[in-house]
């Protein structure tokens, strides 16, 4: 029984002791890797700009695409697309076609608009001379039937546009001398706003996408010229039985730091342009829930950002070491 327990000591004592050693290689991989990251300060100035400016490209881009789903919904939700039917269209049809629109998956909400409706409206918001106030509210042919529509997406009219070919309520009152609103010049507007905005998005993904190549290459190059630098001692590390994970660490670690730093420094900087900027973006985009979103999870976006930057250096400090290190 003691032969047994003294048998479970030692390799218990063993195990902790693999432990303990594991735990020491570990952090002194750490240490020179951070004594790498000083060694050499233009090089490391070099290769944390770079980054720097990835990850700010990157930290841009994302800011920007939320800024302009943002301006969209927001846009979405003022504006209406709206089909008119004729002055004499019975309550019952025109409800009849609202409850039609309800059904298109694209459509959000449908309001009716009946002539009276239409014409206060139009009182209250061209302000009619009080001469003609009179003879205004008694006239409503001039006023057709409006149903304003809300869709998912502005810059898909399709569906509302089959509506119209092919609902036979509609076509049988439709006012003649109004045309849908999503056709024509207003249209071509809205459509325009749309595309510009998927545009700077797709140059947003390729303008990030070059940079983080560039950032990558600039690292790898980095970490080539610091195994160049310390051949010799490798090669020492080699000789004498090191394993390549410990050789490899440190490489590793300083890329990781490049990051950290990146990082931290893409962060303050995107953060605090778009804070200088936003009084003169909210003149044309919806910023506020953006910056709202910035300042209830930064926590959140830097460590995003950490990460990215994190493996942007593991990657390119892998494949420099794995090519050069021979390992």
């Amino acid at each position: 029984m003691a032969k047994g327990k003294k048998k479970l000591d030692s390799k218990t004592y063993a195990k902790q002791k693999r432990h303990h050693r594991q735990w020491t290689t570990f952090m002194r991989m750490i240490r020179y890797g951070v004594n790498n990251f000083t060694r050499n300060a233009w090089l490391t100035i070099a290769a944390t700009a770079i980054m720097t400016i990835t990850l700010l490209v990157i930290f841009t881009s994302v800011v920007s695409r939320n800024v302009l789903i943002d301006t969209l919904t927001n846009l979405r939700d003022n504006v209406s697309m709206s089909i008119y039917l004729k002055t004499e269209t019975t309550q019952d049809d025109a409800s009849k076609i609202a409850n039609e629109l309800r059904k298109e998956s694209s459509v959000i909400t449908v309001a009716v608009v009946t002539p009276e409706q239409a014409r206060d409206k139009y009182i209250e918001q061209n302000k009619v001379d009080p001469q003609s106030l009179d003879v205004l509210k008694q006239a409503t042919n001039k006023f057709p039937w409006t149903l304003d529509i809300k869709v998912q997406d502005i810059n898909d009219t399709k569906q509302l546009s089959d509506f119209v070919k092919t609902n036979e309520t509609y076509k049988a009152n439709a006012d003649p001398d109004h045309a849908p609103s999503f056709a024509g010049t207003r249209r071509a507007t809205i459509e325009s706003i749309g595309n510009a905005a998927n545009f700077a998005q797709k140059i947003g993904i390729v303008v990030s996408a070059v940079f983080v190549v560039v950032s990558t290459l600039i690292i790898f190059n980095t970490i080539r010229m610091a195994i160049f630098n310390r051949r010799e001692e490798i090669q020492m590390m080699k000789l004498i039985g090191a394993e390549r994970s410990f050789i490899r660490g440190p490489f590793v670690v300083e890329a990781i730091v490049y990051g950290f730093f990146a990082a931290l420094i893409a962060t303050v900087i995107g953060g605090g342009m778009l804070l200088l900027a936003a009084p003169s973006l909210s003149n044309y985009f919806n910023i506020q829930p953006t910056i709202d979103g910035l300042t209830l999870y930064a926590g959140f976006v830097l460590l995003a950002m950490i990460l990215i930057g994190a493996f942007i250096g593991i990657i390119s400090s892998l494949m420099a070491t794995r090519r050069y290190l021979k390992l």
